[in-house]
């Protein structure tokens, strides 16, 4: 029996259902199968990250209060921007309370804990992360690298629990793929836009080169997204994380050439086409 890759999706701005990911995991599952020959139920193993819920509620009371206060123009632009900014602000962590930081990232160690389970807890993790998403993967990920700073609140540590295995520490983490991504903003928080992490994991790298090389962080953005930046040219540091910025048309007739095309990664062939691609050539090196 081969191993598993285990392959986390983390939405990412909007109003977001719980199936938000199923499209995807159908369209890679087959391109997979189309290119391996192996049923990808046997070989991947899929985990939605969905942490929309978290913000929702507090989100949609505030818009039904803005909206109460007067005449607003524009309200399906505004509302998604609203939602962005909403989402983006309520996500900075606050030092000593169970922020949305902290619950939000809780909610990541729970699923990784799911995933390891499904996947085994060694499986090559591979992270497809869409817009703020990409943000808390990122941040998340840190997090795990440097837990001598106290960034994991009293939630995520729960969640984390006592003995996280290889996975859920993000030691096996092979694959970064950002859609849409909004980290060239955030890095404003930062002296010189901040520090990347690393992608493959180091663990890994040191453990298991071969699968490591087939690895790397993409980042996938439509020049027409507003949201969705390359991130290569930050800073030195980001120069080499980087594998590639990958500029895509994504979405439909209706949005691929504006910003609603923010939307548009998830099953566009230029986004699935290549991702399922490295997810095979992963798969092949895993059980070479």
């Amino acid at each position: 029996m081969s191993e598993k890759i285990a392959i986390a999706i983390v939405h990412g701005v909007g109003t977001t259902q719980p199936d938000f990911a199923d499209e995807m995991i159908a369209e890679l599952g087959k391109r997979f199968t189309d290119e391996t020959g192996v049923p990808a139920a046997e070989s991947l193993a899929f985990q939605p990250v969905y942490w929309g819920p978290i913000l929702q509620v507090p989100e949609d009371v505030l818009w039904e209060r803005m909206k109460a206060g007067g005449e607003l123009d524009f309200t399906s632009l505004r509302r998604f921007i609203v939602s962005f900014a909403a989402d983006a602000l309520a996500y900075q962590p606050l030092p000593g309370e169970n922020s949305a930081y902290d619950r939000i990232h809780a909610e990541c160690a729970r699923s990784l804990k799911q995933l390891a389970a499904a996947a085994g807890p060694a499986a090559p993790l591979v992270v497809i992360a869409h817009s703020l998403g990409t943000v808390i993967s990122s941040n998340f990920f840190y997090d795990h690298a440097k837990p001598a700073t106290g960034l994991h609140g009293p939630l995520t540590l729960a969640a984390i629990g006592g003995v996280p295995s290889a996975l859920e520490k993000g030691e096996t983490l092979t694959s970064l793929i950002t859609m849409g991504s909004p980290i060239a903003l955030w890095s404003l928080r930062f002296t010189n836009f901040g520090k990347p992490i690393t992608v493959p994991a180091p663990a890994l790298a040191a453990a298991r080169p071969a699968l490591a090389a087939a690895g790397g962080w993409e980042n996938y953005y439509d020049p027409d997204d507003v949201i969705g930046y390359p991130l290569k040219e930050l800073n030195d540091a980001y120069r080499v994380a980087i594998l590639r910025d990958v500029a895509v048309n994504v979405g439909s007739l209706l949005t691929s050439w504006n910003p609603l095309s923010h939307t548009g990664y998830w099953t566009d062939n230029n986004v699935t086409k290549p991702v399922a691609a490295r997810l095979a050539d992963i798969w092949r090196r895993t059980n070479a």
